[in-house]
């Protein structure tokens, strides 16, 4: 598609016509980040089966790929919540998407084999947060395509179902495993306790085809927008690839930390995030030219108070919902695996929850402003927190916790209930806080902050699976919920808050 001269979606004269443009953009970039939440993520499954396959990791390693796969997508977000005004959203979208050929092809080759080493999982890991980061470069582009009016059901949408994307992935990605459905790519299959075979690696390339269709779509389908800086295509995908690499330089050294000293104690492994950002940050602020220039406008965002405060409501929100995505599958298997049959296949019911209600909680704030909203939808992650937390003291080290999975799943549901609801409310409040040339990037800085739970919350439960006290890590996330509340309430819901939005 030629990119677009004129763009002024708050006039409404001019929406009745650009609107259909609009709808188009979304209606591909919506796909796009399904299948890459899909393949980001793909490691909360695949670990799971490869523990059934017989591969020789301990469960310590199997967490440790889900938080590297965590945190690259996170650390990967930083550039992306930039790169569309330096390259344009068409150009972005559709690099990105077929940059995620690499890690499923990737995986699915490493996967035939029992004998990979552990070390090429985790770079495989890494190359998968390309998944994770361009959620933010996709929200940075779709808001600047709808009015504020909208924009939080717009938002919702793109984000709800891009989200579902692990739903769906955990979903697919055991059902593709009982046969040979590549033929000779797919390999020969791993043979399990019970004589059955499986082909793990189907649950990687499996993605593939939907990347390559994507890509292309993206391609011939989507739009640069006329304020973004897209004019020399070559230049532009230039900009894309050389954005990725500092990002992917802090996502590989913070790997290679957390592979080389694997005992490293929690504090330790939590200030790795902190390690993973000024890496990305110090290296992005190096790169010349026309880059480093409108890097240096767009990060004025971190001089703004409000721009750290909905980073915090959107770790609150998104971070516990990424988080708990990722490992969830494999806490059904810890703790329920021996007493209850397949439990990891209800781990699908969380995110598909958490994705659906996500366009609810855009649309009741377009209602009923998103302070609101996102105020009664953290009230419901401290209730939900709290009840996991007592389900879960209870089934540590019962013999039979058989009785205890529905109250563990509904409250872990109750979870990602709340959490969903809650990232439809956070980011509709954005574009009315902040002016339109930083909602974008707020936008995107906010999804990479919060990203990071995808890495914070598998390392925090793997730390307390080992004390054989999981129940504390849920009492530490709603004493975080309860300061957000608080932080909500104060800045933006009470009547005289500063930003009543």
């Amino acid at each position: 598609m030629a990119k677009l001269t004129e763009w002024n979606v708050e006039d409404e004269t001019f929406w009745l016509g650009g609107k259909r443009i609009a709808h188009r953009n979304l209606a591909i970039s919506v796909p796009s980040l399904l299948c890459a939440f899909a393949v980001w993520m793909f490691w909360s499954i695949l670990t799971v089966r490869m523990k059934d396959a017989g591969f020789p990791f301990t469960d310590a390693q199997l967490f440790t790929l889900i938080s590297i796969a965590g945190l690259s997508g996170a650390t990967l977000r930083i550039p992306n919540s930039f790169m569309v005004a330096l390259a344009g959203g068409r150009n972005v979208v559709a690099l990105t998407t077929a940059m995620l050929i690499a890690p499923a092809l990737g995986a699915g080759i490493a996967l035939q084999d029992k004998a990979t080493p552990f070390s090429t999982f985790a770079i495989l890991a890494v190359l998968s947060g390309v998944g994770g980061g361009n959620f933010s470069s996709s929200m940075s582009n779709i808001n600047s395509f709808f009015p504020k009016r909208s924009a939080g059901l717009a938002l919702g949408i793109n984000a709800g179902i891009g989200n579902l994307g692990v739903s769906v992935m955990q979903l697919v990605v055991p059902a593709v495993m009982g046969s040979a459905l590549f033929g000779a790519l797919s390999g020969a299959p791993h043979i399990t306790a019970l004589g059955k075979q499986m082909w793990v690696q189907n649950g990687a390339l499996v993605w593939l085809p939907f990347l390559v269709v994507l890509a292309v779509a993206s391609w011939f389908g989507m739009h640069n927008l006329p304020h973004h800086d897209s004019d020399h295509t070559p230049a532009a995908l230039g900009k894309i690839l050389g954005l990725h690499l500092p990002a992917f330089a802090a996502a590989g050294l913070v790997a290679w930390i957390v592979v080389r000293y694997p005992k490293l104690g929690l504090g330790a492994q939590l200030g790795l995030v902190l390690l993973a950002i000024a890496v990305c940050l110090a290296l992005l602020k190096l790169l010349p030219g026309k880059v480093k220039t409108s890097l240096d406008k767009q990060f004025a965002i971190f001089r703004m108070k409000h721009t750290w405060l909905m980073t915090l409501l959107y770790i609150m929100t998104f971070g516990s919902f990424i988080g708990y995505s990722a490992a969830f599958p494999l806490l059904l298997k810890l703790f329920f695996g021996k007493s209850v049959t397949n439990p990891a296949t209800y781990a699908f019911l969380g995110p598909l929850v958490g994705s659906l209600i996500r366009p609810v909680g855009g649309w009741l704030s377009d209602k009923f402003r998103g302070s609101v909203i996102t105020q009664w939808s953290t009230v419901i992650q401290i209730i939900g927190a709290l009840a996991v937390a007592v389900v879960i003291k209870q089934a540590q080290g019962n013999p039979n916790p058989a009785h205890l999975f529905m109250p563990f799943l509904l409250s872990f549901l109750l979870l990602f209930l709340g959490s969903g609801i809650g990232n439809g409310s956070t980011f509709q409040m954005v574009p009315f806080i902040f002016e339109t040339q930083f909602a974008g990037p707020v936008l995107g800085w906010t999804g990479a902050m919060a990203a990071y739970g995808s890495y914070v919350i598998p390392t925090v439960f793997k730390s307390q699976i080992a004390a054989g006290t999981v129940q504390n890590a849920l009492y530490g996330f709603a004493a975080f919920y309860v300061v957000c509340l608080a932080v909500n309430w104060w800045y933006y819901a009470r009547k005289n808050a500063e930003v009543r939005c």
